[in-house]
């Protein structure tokens, strides 16, 4: 709702305007506060923006004049009521077999992976198929600022941090939830999105046995993920030298899986990468699957084709030396 007689909305990827309008900005006012005052929030000009989450785990932001300028501004974002599983994202195109593969055996291996992308490309959606491969005698733990993760795990403890009160006291962010997590005997760590200075309590948790951890990043390529942890580090505030912080970054995180959303409203994932270490100050990678875009059909849907680059990941040839059976033609 840009405004009450402006209202879009968005399906099969692609936004339409609505028939259906608001008699004033009145109405949309009121239908903003019945929303978010049974959720304990309020709005009003001493706090002009909410963010909140309804009882189906629908996201809601609403943001008021003065800052919001054609009246009051809502943003609904629903989820599938369906719970998506890897076969479904087979079936939409946006991955492969041999990568979903790959990912269940690097999520039972308790490969620590991060999934890359911008917004709404489709990152929760993933990680909530990826989770489906933790196996069920694990304790896992989600930590989000707002939870929208729905694991179909049997042992699942979930956290959401909380925002501040009408006098702007008793917020608890993410780092601090992170923390706590550590102390709670996880098994797994899954953070919803990693933005700020809870970067670094992740990746701590990542180095300090709490393998198989997953979480998001707003990244738009593998390489950028690297830098954006960085800078996240540098916003916990501790002056580590950036030479630490990328040794940090390496020896944490295993693979980055990134996804992208095309013109044609479609989400695929267009690298899974392996991060191998450090040389010379620089994070080396090496892509293990790749999208290769090759243009566009007639209806404007993007046409294009999975691949393996042929490199092996480092650990698939620790499980073959140690004698366990694993699929290598999926690399050819």
């Amino acid at each position: 709702v840009n405004a009450h007689d402006d209202i879009y909305i968005e399906k099969d990827g692609r936004l339409q305007k609505s028939e259906v309008t608001f008699s004033s900005d009145n109405a949309v006012m009121s239908a903003i506060e019945r929303i978010v005052s049974p959720l304990g929030r309020r709005i009003d000009e001493s706090s002009p923006m909410v963010d909140a989450r309804l009882k189906d785990g629908s996201r809601v932001n609403a943001i008021i004049p003065p800052l919001a300028l054609r009246g009051p501004t809502l943003t609904i974002r629903k989820f599938a009521k369906k719970k998506l599983t890897a076969e479904d994202m087979m079936a939409y195109g946006s991955l492969n077999e041999a990568m979903v593969e790959f990912l269940r055996v690097a999520v039972e291996q308790r490969k620590n992976i991060i999934i890359a992308g911008g917004t709404g490309s489709g990152k929760t959606t993933l990680l909530n198929v990826m989770s489906n491969f933790i196996p069920p005698s694990e304790r896992v733990i989600t930590v989000e600022d707002a939870a929208e993760l729905k694991l179909n795990q049997p042992h699942v403890v979930s956290l959401e941090a909380r925002p501040p009160n009408v006098e702007g006291k008793g917020a608890i962010p993410i780092r601090e939830l992170v923390k706590n997590c550590l102390r709670m005997r996880p098994d797994r760590i899954v953070v919803g999105e990693c933005r700020g200075g809870e970067a670094l309590d992740m990746l701590q948790a990542m180095n300090t046995g709490h393998d198989g951890s997953l979480t998001t990043v707003h990244a738009n390529s593998p390489r950028d993920v690297i830098a954006r942890l960085e800078v996240m580090v540098m916003m916990a505030g501790m002056d580590l030298p950036a030479s630490a912080i990328r040794e940090q970054v390496a020896s944490a995180v295993d693979l980055i899986v990134q996804q992208s959303r095309f013109a044609d409203g479609s989400r695929k994932v267009t690298h899974i990468t392996e991060v191998t270490g450090v040389e010379s100050g620089v994070v080396s990678m090496q892509d293990i699957f790749l999208y290769r875009q090759e243009g566009f059909d007639g209806d404007g849907k993007v046409v294009g084709h999975f691949e393996a680059t042929g490199a092996v990941p480092q650990f698939y040839e620790d499980l073959r030396a140690r004698g366990i059976e694993v699929n290598m033609g999926i690399f050819r």
